[in-house]
């Protein structure tokens, strides 16, 4: 077991953190994949994939209460051994590695298409990795102090969307409210996804000070993103017809063409402009996280070397690979599916395994 102590985290930056670290990219395409899933009935899979994340979150919650001040890494390594606890570390690390880069280069496409065309991706890698580093070598309270005060910045955000609906909307869009509700039960699978994030508590659960609310906080941060989600795809539903919302690949930036002032036509740019903002709260934790999972693996250096050196190595990829969103898409796939197994199912069995070991464990000590 290795000390945290020194870098705490309030209740309050916890949930933000789990909050910023979900409401990302994910939300500009979320209305468009829930009406090709489910049609205008895609509001029912998330709640229903809210469920299924608030349970898997608990379960973790549950898990890092027997274990207070350790990570995962080190409670696999109290549970399984030195060996297995490396092991768990290098996969991690992997899975942070695929996120961080996914996400990022996500972020680099929507802003080559919508703001800067012409603009190499490598460029656009580098001017994000220098507030990236500046933010993420100071630790995790830092990150989460930066995490509450985008969300407390960008509360006005929603005004865009009031706007365009002001101007353009239809409710009987939403029409039958409850009609295919077994087909909308079975599309939960593509919005559990969109809540991972919480699966940082496995990291930073030990550096949180109130940790009897760590419950409620991640429930809360949870909620936070469902409100998020359902307000924007009720949105885009109310705008677009059930044809016309699958022919815009981010209909949540679309809607926007139509608010205009005299000042100023794009307002979709402004908002994507400050939308950078959020998306960048999804991206640096799990940097942090990638570079912390490298120290603790190596148990030597520092953790802003680290992360230091996978910034140069994205920026080096970004020089040789050109982005894609078809290729973006292959990687989000790859990466959702392994963070459903590891962060859906495996808490169970973790949390089972955790049981029977203290109960062994009391025995012998008996």
């Amino acid at each position: 077991m290795r000390n945290y102590i020194g870098n705490e985290i309030t209740l309050m930056q916890y949930i933000f953190l789990i909050h910023g670290i979900q409401v990302g990219a994910g939300v500009l395409q979320l209305p468009r994949i829930m009406a090709e899933k489910v049609g205008m009935n895609g509001w029912i899979p998330l709640i229903c994939g809210w469920l299924l994340s608030s349970t898997a979150s608990l379960i973790i919650i549950q898990i890092m209460k027997k274990n207070p001040q350790s990570t995962l890494m080190d409670v696999m390594t109290t549970y399984f051994g030195k060996f297995i606890g490396k092991i768990s570390s290098i996969l991690l690390l992997v899975y942070f590695s695929i996120v961080s880069f996914t996400l990022i280069q996500k972020s680099i496409l929507f802003i080559q298409v919508w703001l800067l065309p012409g603009i190499p991706s490598y460029i656009i890698m580098f001017l994000f990795s220098v507030p990236t580093y500046i933010i993420a070598r100071n630790g995790i309270r830092i990150i989460s102090r930066y995490a509450e005060l985008v969300f407390f910045l960008m509360l006005w955000m929603p005004l865009f969307y009031i706007v365009a609906l002001n101007q353009n909307h239809h409710w009987v869009h939403l029409l039958p409210l409850f009609k295919n509700i077994q087909q909308g039960l079975m599309a939960t699978g593509s919005t559990i996804v969109s809540f991972l994030g919480f699966e940082v508590a496995f990291l930073f659960y030990p550096f949180l000070k109130e940790k009897k609310a760590a419950s409620w906080g991640i429930i809360i941060a949870n909620s936070l993103s469902l409100l998020v989600f359902l307000f924007v795809t009720i949105s885009c539903f109310l705008f677009f017809s059930p044809d016309e919302i699958t022919q815009y690949y981010e209909p949540t930036l679309s809607m926007l063409k139509v608010v205009e002032f005299r000042f100023i036509e794009r307002m979709e740019i402004i908002f994507l402009a400050f939308y950078l903002f959020i998306l960048s709260t999804t991206w640096i934790p799990y940097m942090y996280s990638m570079a912390f999972c490298t120290k603790w693996l190596f148990n030597k250096g520092n953790v802003k070397n680290y992360l230091l050196l996978s910034l140069i190595f994205f920026i080096i990829i970004m020089y040789f690979v050109v982005p894609t969103f078809p290729g973006n898409d292959l990687l989000s796939g790859f990466y959702e599916k392994i963070g459903v197994v590891f962060f859906y199912f495996f808490p169970v069995f973790l949390l089972i395994y955790s049981f029977i070991y203290y109960r062994i464990r009391g025995r012998i000590t008996k």
